[in-house]
């Protein structure tokens, strides 16, 4: 997940800079809600991950 995120701000950069505007901001967006979805789940598994087994 986190490599999709990466890979879209690297096309948004590129697109940025090339000067394509609307892919830019779609593939900013794309990255940022990536990122914080990856975030979630990566706090997720860290709160769950420490728990105990269950007997």
């Amino acid at each position: 997940m986190l490599n999709w995120a990466l890979t879209f701000l690297i096309v948004a950069l590129i697109a940025g800079a090339l000067g394509f505007g609307g892919i830019a901001g779609t593939a900013t967006d794309i990255a940022q809600i990536l990122f914080i979805v990856f975030l979630v789940l990566f706090v997720i598994s860290l709160i769950f991950g420490r728990r105990p087994p269950v007997a």
